[in-house]
């Protein structure tokens, strides 16, 4: 599991631009699935199981990045946008690797508190330029792991991508239902690549694997969740209420299985359930969270053991009968 969340934290891929990280993803689960395709937006869908209720697993590929949109005269210092949530206390010193493979330093003057004060140095020389503008860029971090702890960028949301992956290959394509797990696009842009997965799928039930915040960090935002507390399981965000029948059925599965769980109430951030419940005529959904430390920064931090309940739950969930 840590080589795997190595590899896929690792690779670049920020909104928009997932083809690196869908063609490793697809390569790792070639042999898990009974049919896999790539949908008109760039979601990566693979069908294991027929029959039965019909579910959405949906978690994210895309990771927060920037686009070069402007080149500053007779310099090698690029302006540029956002893709996803940024956040500028974490900014100033941080690098970056456009898609052509020039990294960049990004900088501003006395730290920066407003994007627009912020540059990427992308100087090769005292007199060139070593990429365009127009270029998407990713944040650079070799992930590491400290006891039980996994530290790495885009642990948001390749770890809910390890999850699904893990989860697949524990059901050996063998479910008595017929599940779709969606790697998506555009998460970190408004939930798009999911929107469009539903609409393909049609599903029963949607689950979205994501992580969330945690409450065990100094003067930190007070929520139940903690790291080493087990899977979080959702029950209310901003864009979802989760069905009281949802939420007994993944807390009945804990129970039965002896998996550590926690209760999720979070009041900032949404998921792709949030998109796939509006599917159709309304699809109930809920989300199974990987507790994170210091999200959006290029040192997210996970406990492997929460990794560990949230693919046993999914497993569970996918591998006995579902009576809701």
């Amino acid at each position: 599991m840590i080589e795997l969340t190595k590899r896929l934290a690792e690779t670049w891929g920020p909104p928009g631009y997932e083809h690196r990280i869908r063609q490793l993803i697809r390569a790792e689960v070639a042999d898990l699935a009974d049919d896999i395709w790539v949908d008109g937006l760039g979601n990566l869908i693979c069908r294991v199981g027929s029959g039965g209720k019909k579910l959405l697993i949906a978690a994210h590929m895309d990771e927060i990045g920037v686009m070069a949109t402007y080149k500053e005269p007779h310099s090698g210092y690029l302006r540029f946008s956002n893709l996803g949530g940024l956040r500028t206390d974490t900014l100033h010193g941080n690098r970056v690797q456009f898609e052509d493979g020039t990294v960049g330093v990004i900088a501003a003057q006395g730290g920066g508190k407003t994007l627009d004060e912020f540059y990427i140095d992308v100087q090769a020389d005292a007199d060139s330029n070593a990429t365009p503008v127009g270029q998407p860029a990713g944040f650079m971090r070799e992930l590491q792991v400290r006891g039980e702890r996994i530290i790495g960028k885009s642990l948001d949301d390749r770890i809910g991508c390890v999850v699904a992956i893990e989860s697949m290959r524990r059901l050996r394509r063998e479910t008595p239902h017929e599940v779709y797990f969606a790697f998506t696009v555009q998460e970190e842009v408004g939930l798009r690549g999911a929107k469009t997965a539903a609409q393909g799928v049609h599903p029963d039930i949607g689950i979205a694997i994501d992580v969330t915040a945690s409450g065990d960090v100094l003067r930190g935002p007070k929520m139940l969740v903690r790291l080493g507390g087990g899977a979080a399981i959702k029950v209310h965000d901003p864009g979802l209420v989760v069905p009281v029948a949802i939420k007994n059925w993944m807390v009945a599965r804990c129970q039965a299985d002896g998996i550590p769980y926690q209760l999720e109430l979070l009041t900032g951030g949404r998921t792709d359930a949030s998109v796939i419940q509006l599917t159709d005529s309304g699809v109930p959904s809920g989300c199974i969270s990987i507790p994170t430390r210091y999200l959006h920064t290029t040192s997210e931090t996970v406990d492997i053991g929460d990794v560990k309940a949230c693919i046993d739950l999914l497993t569970g969930l996918l591998t006995n009968p579902i009576d809701i």
